[in-house]
């Protein structure tokens, strides 16, 4: 049985991919084509599944991060499109994604905010590479400009299925979560970490160097991860990662200093 539903802590769960009213496909009787945001229900499930309760979080005015920081006890930084050179100044690369500056400058006061206040971050795919930039970290903008193109960083397997090995170093925080040093992953990824944020370490490569997990070790949870882990959950080692991010929270909300939700 899990937990009831008063000692779960509210975990915040970014949404990055917007849609334009003209890419709308409306349902019959449903509402008119407007702009909408969409998330994976997968980080949902695999936030409640581990014991937290799983809040949406869309972008809102900068105004609103504080109070809403402040009702959170973890956050889940999730995926989505390319990031915005503009974000950590370089020029956008020929072969750039589709990017909503707007967004990635809400996420990244979002992502500031969370980890300032130490509160424990879990950050997926996108989310790693935002988490790094809000530390001052830098990103390659497309991952076959330093790649030999053996490990296939976005796979066409489903999202369920593991296509490449990790190896983590054996005494990072993030192995000891996961319960292994060699993992393997799934990928979704155009862009990858180029200079890491100040504070944060990698501890974790794909076999073509590029780096897969980081954490923040002056944090008491600060974890990234480059592989889709919510849509792996079915294995118990990527379980762990949401299981770890819920314990971690609750140690947040019992601390004096965090509001309850």
């Amino acid at each position: 049985m899990g937990p009831v539903l008063s000692s779960r802590p509210l975990i915040g769960v970014t949404t990055s991919e917007m849609r334009v009213a003209k890419n709308v496909q409306p349902t019959p009787q449903g509402e008119p084509p407007q702009q909408e945001m969409a998330l994976g229900l997968a980080y949902l499930r695999a936030v409640e599944a581990a014991g937290g309760l799983p809040l949406v979080i869309p972008p809102m005015p900068a105004g609103a991060i504080k109070p809403l920081i402040d009702r959170l006890h973890g956050i889940c930084l999730s995926g989505g499109p390319d990031l915005d050179p503009s974000i950590y100044d370089a020029a956008p690369h020929a072969l750039l994604g589709p990017t909503e500056p707007e967004l990635d400058r809400f996420e990244l006061d979002l992502a500031r905010e969370a980890y300032g206040r130490n509160l424990p971050i879990l950050a997926i795919c996108r989310g790693m590479q935002l988490l790094n930039v809000s530390t001052g970290g830098t990103l390659t903008q497309h991952l076959p400009d330093v790649t030999d193109g053996a490990i296939q960083h976005r796979q066409t397997a489903a999202a369920d299925q593991t296509t490449h090995p990790v190896e983590l170093a054996s005494a990072s925080v993030t192995a000891s979560v996961i319960g292994m040093a060699d993992i393997a992953v799934n990928s979704f990824h155009h862009q990858a970490i180029d200079q890491l944020g100040r504070g944060l370490l990698a501890v974790g490569w794909s076999p073509d160097g590029v780096v897969e997990a980081i954490e923040a070790p002056g944090r008491d949870f600060a974890l990234g991860v480059q592989w889709h882990a919510e849509c792996l959950t079915g294995r118990a080692e990527q379980a762990r990662l949401f299981e770890s991010l819920v314990e971690a929270s609750q140690t947040y909300a019992s601390l004096p200093t965090a509001m309850a939700a």
